[in-house]
C-alpha cells in the first residue's frame, strides 16, 4: 500500500445524497415546510415518499438491479447547502462553512427519506460545535415531521406530543 492510504472506509458527501435537480428543488421550495433552528439555519424539509420496492420489479435480472438501486437511493436523505455571498463575500470562507456543514450533516443524518435545504444565517464565522448542534436539532424535526397528508413519520415517544409547538 502508498503510503497516505489508509484501509478506512471512504467517508464522503455522495452524489445520491445532494439535493441538485431543479424539479426537485422547485417541489421542495413549493411544498416544503420552513423553520429557524437556533439562529444558525433557516431549514426547508420535505418528506418524499419511496415508490418502489425491491420485490416488485419485472423478473428481468438487469431490470430488478436497476430497481434495487433506485429504491436505496430513493430511501436516502438529499441536502442542499447554501451560504450566502451577501455575508461571505470571499469564496474561502463560504466553503469553509459548507465543509463543517456537510460534515455534521454525515454524522447526523435523518434516517428518514427527505429533502433538505439548509440556509445559513449567521453573519460570522461558527465553529464546528455549533453547527453540529444545530444540525442535531434539525434531525430531530425532520425524523419527527408529518407529511401534508397527515402521515405521521416514525417519532420518537417523547416527542410526539410536542408537534404543534414552537419551541424555538
Amino acid at each position: 500500500m502508498a503510503s497516505g492510504q489508509s484501509t478506512a472506509p471512504r467517508q464522503h458527501f455522495p452524489k445520491k445524497e445532494r439535493l441538485c435537480a431543479k424539479t426537485d428543488i422547485a417541489r421542495l421550495l413549493d411544498k416544503g415546510r420552513y423553520f429557524t433552528v437556533g439562529g444558525v439555519f433557516r431549514v426547508c424539509l420535505l418528506k418524499r415518499k419511496t415508490n418502489a420496492t425491491p420485490g416488485e420489479a419485472s423478473p428481468e435480472a438487469q431490470r430488478i438491479e436497476t430497481t434495487q438501486k433506485k429504491s436505496v437511493a430513493e430511501a436516502m436523505p438529499r441536502l442542499l447547502i447554501s451560504v450566502p455571498k451577501r455575508h461571505f463575500k470571499r469564496a474561502v470562507k463560504r466553503n469553509l462553512l459548507k465543509r463543517r456543514i456537510r460534515e455534521a450533516y454525515r454524522r447526523n443524518k435523518p434516517s428518514l427519506p427527505v429533502d433538505m435545504m439548509l440556509i445559513y444565517l449567521p453573519a460570522e464565522v461558527l465553529d464546528y460545535g455549533s453547527i453540529v448542534t444545530a444540525m442535531r436539532e434539525v434531525k430531530e424535526r425532520a425524523e419527527g415531521m408529518k407529511d401534508r397528508s397527515g402521515e405521521e413519520a416514525q417519532v420518537p415517544a417523547k416527542e410526539a406530543g410536542s408537534q404543534g409547538e414552537n419551541g424555538l
